[in-house]
């Protein structure tokens, strides 16, 4: 075992739950596409990561996708809200014995293996790494250990996340890595190269 975990976390690509505000232009069919090459993106770029590798289910675990159990673990998240939801994942992680635990999610085209190297040797002389999106939140959270607060009162999904996570950690050494667009909005897609196929 490694002493660095990566956990995942995905959303079970169901139509009509999929990409919701993506949705909104694009229609349901068209966000469930685009969810799953996302999906699958985020397969390639993890599948390069030298880490353990955890995939966390939104509704259920599924044993036959595209993700691989001899190198995934899989679990489904608990809690009522996103926060409480990565909480239990890194504590899992913790409470399993790895000592730099990241987590991102299925939604960012641009994220390459090396952010995600880089940000496990960033954790060697930092307390946290944060991968800061556009919109306000974060695209990737590295921790060397439990700071419970930074997933308790927070409107995840607004542009205030990241702003309010960074309050909780004054007392903490953080870095930054470069920002990044997660996909979320049409306006997200509609001038990147990868996704023209999708709006034809």
């Amino acid at each position: 075992m490694t002493k660095n975990l990566l956990l995942i976390f995905t959303r079970n690509p169901e139509l009509g739950k999929a990409k919701t505000r993506l949705a909104k232009t694009v229609g349901d069919e068209t966000a469930l596409e685009i969810y799953k090459f996302l999906l699958k993106k985020t397969n390639e770029i993890s599948s390069n990561v030298n880490a353990d590798k955890a995939v966390y289910y939104s509704v259920k675990v599924r044993e036959n996708d595209i993700w691989d159990a001899s190198i995934y673990q899989k679990h489904l998240q608990k809690g009522e809200d996103l926060g409480i939801r990565m909480l239990n994942a890194f504590k899992n992680g913790f409470d399993e014995g790895y000592k730099k635990i990241i987590i991102i999610g299925s939604d960012l085209f641009d994220l390459t293996p090396n952010h995600i190297e880089q940000a496990f040797s960033y954790l060697d002389s930092n307390d946290v790494v944060i991968g800061p999106a556009k919109d306000g939140g974060y695209y990737l959270l590295g921790l060397t250990k439990l700071h419970e607060q930074i997933f308790k009162n927070k409107d995840w999904g607004t542009s205030s996340v990241r702003k309010d996570t960074l309050k909780d950690l004054k007392e903490n050494t953080i870095h930054l890595l470069e920002e990044l667009n997660d996909i979320d909005v049409f306006e997200d897609i509609k001038d990147h190269k990868a996704f023209q196929h999708f709006l034809k």
